[in-house]
């Protein structure tokens, strides 16, 4: 009080006010006491709603077949639709319609401020949404990036999609990479062609390699057998003539075949190869001697032999 007067204040009147400020927010406190247990009690029916419905819209979306991405995305939307519904009615409850604007004008300008500030991040989260709903890919698919990844599906988030490579490594890759660029799914369409690129000596006779080739790609485990092998020559090399042998495997989420099949065919077709006779051919390099060239190392030997045999004797 000592304080009010030095400044030129009133004492007695400094009081009465604080008293009745204070009063009045007493009574402003017990009048909206009904109000505040109201509101209360709305949003702990919402908070018990919200997670009773998202643990049964789990189960069930999950129980009718629904990708588990999704039955969690549907699942969270729903909970977090219920707990703002109950913030809205708990804040009406109470008599606060003009803060609940507020608060909804504060949530749309923050909401663009931090858009601009984590456009990636946005990018993600909406190209997440339409991967989870439109589904190009799905956990179990085996797919190949723009860049080069290449593995199993094993998680997809609002985020990014996890893929395992086929050395052990776990790959995060961005959705908005996965939604703005191509990439490959080898299990969307159920099989896969393998190919093995081999070449035979310039002296076997082409048709007869063929049908070796051909005949000992029959019998693999793995190979889809609705599917005949074929074999494409593709040129004359260094050493040997080449082709690609192609067989198709089953591929798919549950069942994928692509490198034991790789592995069969290639110990099968050697084995044919080394009953057959048939000659793989090791690198071979002509070396040409002389001046001009064309000259066999042997001519060039004889000729130097020759030419030291002259010298000695003169």
């Amino acid at each position: 009080m000592r304080l009010a007067e030095i400044f030129g204040y009133d004492a007695q009147k400094v009081f009465e006010k604080i008293t009745e400020k204070l009063q009045g927010w007493g009574e402003a406190a017990i009048s909206s006491l009904p109000n505040l247990a109201l509101a209360i009690l709305i949003m702990t029916i919402a908070i018990f709603m919200a997670r009773k419905l998202k643990l049964y819209s789990n189960k069930y979306l999950t129980k009718i077949h629904i990708n588990p991405t999704i039955s969690r995305f549907l699942s969270q939307i729903i909970f977090m639709g219920i707990l703002v519904l109950g913030i809205m009615l708990s804040l009406s409850a109470m008599e606060l319609s003009k803060t609940v604007s507020s608060i909804l004008a504060g949530l749309g300008i923050m909401g663009l401020a931090l858009g601009f500030a984590f456009q990636d991040t946005a990018a993600n989260f909406m190209s997440g949404v339409f991967i989870t709903f439109n589904q190009p890919y799905k956990i179990g698919d085996v797919i190949q990036t723009k860049d080069g990844h290449e593995g199993k599906v094993i998680d997809v988030n609002l985020r990014v999609t996890k893929i395992r490579t086929y050395n052990g490594p776990i790959v995060h890759v961005p959705n908005r990479m996965l939604f703005q660029e191509f990439f490959i799914n080898y299990t969307e369409e159920g099989k896969r062609r393998v190919q093995i690129e081999c070449g035979i000596s310039y002296g076997e006779d082409l048709e007869t390699v063929q049908k070796i080739a051909l005949e000992a790609m029959k019998d693999l485990p793995s190979r889809l057998s609705t599917e005949e092998p074929s074999i494409f020559w593709t040129g004359f090399g260094d050493s040997s003539i080449n082709f690609i042998l192609n067989i198709w495997v089953k591929f798919s989420t549950e069942e994928i075949n692509f490198i034991p099949a790789r592995n069969e065919a290639i110990i099968a077709l050697k084995k044919a190869f080394d009953q057959e006779g048939i000659t793989i051919p090791f690198p071979i390099r002509t070396l040409d001697f002389g001046i001009k060239g064309g000259v066999p190392m042997k001519e060039e030997l004889g000729a130097l032999t020759l030419l030291k045999t002259k010298e000695n004797s003169n």
